[in-house]
């Protein structure tokens, strides 16, 4: 019979395909979110177009396409490469939070959420990023060694217009402002709605390129958001802005760290 041309299928042979389906269906859907999505949409209609030929008889256009097919692959490498080190990073997190205890995060998100309210109720605009487990010093360019105590009054003087500092980003490690001035990679993701400024295009940059968290207080309104993964996360109160700044930079249980928060698809909300 026919079907007994085929191998009989046992409990872990289905389960090998599912779980290889579900790692590829997870990857297209994070690569679906980035600008990747179109490349690999034109490598597959060129891989298409070659089996067409081949089966057609064309032969040089069947050399043709097996050939750009060829170049496409070690194309992939550089061209995907930013995603591919953001999927790798996530999958490396250690931890999903950064401090070591509660009470050192709740000083620290203590300090800048009084910073934020301050900033935003004068209408001084800001960008603050806190690093976790991957050093952002590899994707920050310039900026001023500050490394002094987090605190509301530092931070509001730093953003202060009018002092050197104030245009670029403040970056925290751990407890400590480590850096003042600083300029980020801003996001290439053309989804993003045209309306949102320099500052919350490079949160979002500097998120989709580490696992940092990035507040931002917008110099036209005065709202906060919080962005991470590429996320944004809009117009939040000081509570609303302190318990988000809990829930990501707290460290949280171990079934939560890198390959399942991925797994999960880190979901959050989208940017409007």
């Amino acid at each position: 019979m026919f079907l007994e041309t085929f191998p009989r299928l046992t409990f872990w042979d289905v389960l090998d395909i599912l779980i290889v389906a579900f790692l590829f269906y997870k990857v297209f859907t994070y690569l679906a979110e980035t600008r990747a999505i179109q490349i690999l949409v034109g490598l597959f209609v060129l891989l298409v177009l070659s089996v067409f030929a081949k089966f057609l008889h064309l032969y040089a256009l069947s050399f043709i396409f097996n050939n750009l097919l060829t170049i496409g692959i070690f194309a992939l490498i550089i061209i995907f490469q930013p995603e591919i080190r953001r999927i790798l990073a996530r999958i490396g997190e250690k931890q999903f939070g950064v401090f070591s205890s509660v009470e050192e995060a709740e000083k620290v998100i203590e300090e800048i959420v009084r910073a934020c309210a301050t900033m935003s109720e004068d209408r001084i605009g800001a960008l603050i990023v806190i690093e976790r487990e991957i050093n952002v010093d590899n994707y920050v360019e310039s900026g001023t060694v500050v490394n002094g105590e987090v605190s509301k009054e530092l931070l509001v003087t730093i953003f202060w217009p009018g002092t050197p500092l104030h245009d670029g980003a403040v970056t925290i490690k751990r407890n400590r402002i480590h850096k003042a001035g600083a300029f980020l990679p801003l996001s290439l993701n053309q989804s993003l709605p045209q309306t949102l400024g320099t500052r919350h295009r490079a949160a979002i940059g500097i998120t989709e390129e580490t696992d940092a968290v990035a507040v931002v207080v917008s110099e036209e309104t005065g709202a906060v958001s919080v962005s991470y993964s590429g996320k944004l996360i809009k117009n939040l109160d000081p509570q609303k802005l302190k318990k988000v700044l809990k829930g990501l930079l707290v460290k949280k249980s171990p079934e939560k760290r890198g390959i399942f928060q991925f797994l999960r698809g880190n979901k959050g909300e989208e940017a409007a």
